[in-house]
């Protein structure tokens, strides 16, 4: 699962990996560093506008869907990649509104000896920033734009810290998800096909990260235990 994440990019990082457009996005964006996101807090996404475009927008992450009368109290900011397109909360922004949502590093956590919750980062080899695969909504009776971000099983390399990951997509994908040219099963097998999470690095980090409301600039910052 992805339950919180890191988003330190810079404007010229965010740029490059989605190769937006100068005359869409000609100034440098006032992009503040984000340590400790949680469900429920606005994210940046990104997604294709009726030209095919790559859109940056802005949204809560935990998808409201478009018919919703209400905000769900069931979690909605992941989506199994084995139900995506069957279940009624997600299966339209599976097929018409996908979305990438960028991050430079996500948390899990293990049960510790004490019985407590230990924390780990994992992130690209440098701290490269990355995109996980979502899908979005804009919901007009509630004025809420929203995404969520797609989980499958968790690959050999990482799943003793977690039985599931977030799917993390190569960047040649980038378009082919965005477009909506595969569909279904097809899809479904883009995101298995391309996805990253192999190359995933990881380390314990201080439990302070386990408060959502903890925002220090340290949370990525190794234990000197850490396995």
């Amino acid at each position: 699962m992805c339950g919180r994440f890191t988003n330190e990019l810079s404007w010229s990082e965010l740029h490059a990996l989605y190769k937006l457009s100068d005359e869409m996005f000609p100034t440098k964006s006032n992009m503040q560093p984000r340590f400790n996101i949680a469900p429920t807090q606005d994210v940046d996404f990104v997604h294709l506008d009726k030209a095919g475009n790559m859109e940056l927008d802005r949204g809560r992450w935990w998808l409201v869907p478009f018919f919703a009368k209400e905000i769900s109290k069931n979690a909605m900011f992941n989506a199994r990649i084995e139900t995506i397109d069957t279940s009624g909360a997600f299966r339209e922004g599976f097929k018409s509104r996908r979305c990438l949502i960028p991050a430079d590093g996500y948390f899990e956590w293990t049960k510790g000896e004490d019985g407590g919750k230990d924390p780990w980062l994992l992130q690209m080899p440098g701290g490269a920033p990355f995109s996980f695969a979502g899908i979005w909504a804009h919901n007009d009776n509630l004025g809420v734009t929203s995404c969520t971000i797609i989980t499958a099983p968790a690959v050999p390399e990482i799943e003793h810290i977690h039985t599931r990951m977030p799917v993390i997509l190569e960047e040649h994908a980038y378009e082919r998800w965005l477009s909506g040219e595969d569909q279904g099963s097809q899809a479904k097998a883009l995101l298995l096909g391309a996805q990253i999470d192999s190359q995933l690095e990881f380390h314990r980090v201080g439990r302070e990260v386990n408060n959502s409301r903890y925002e220090g600039t340290d949370t990525k910052k190794p234990l000197l235990n850490s396995l």
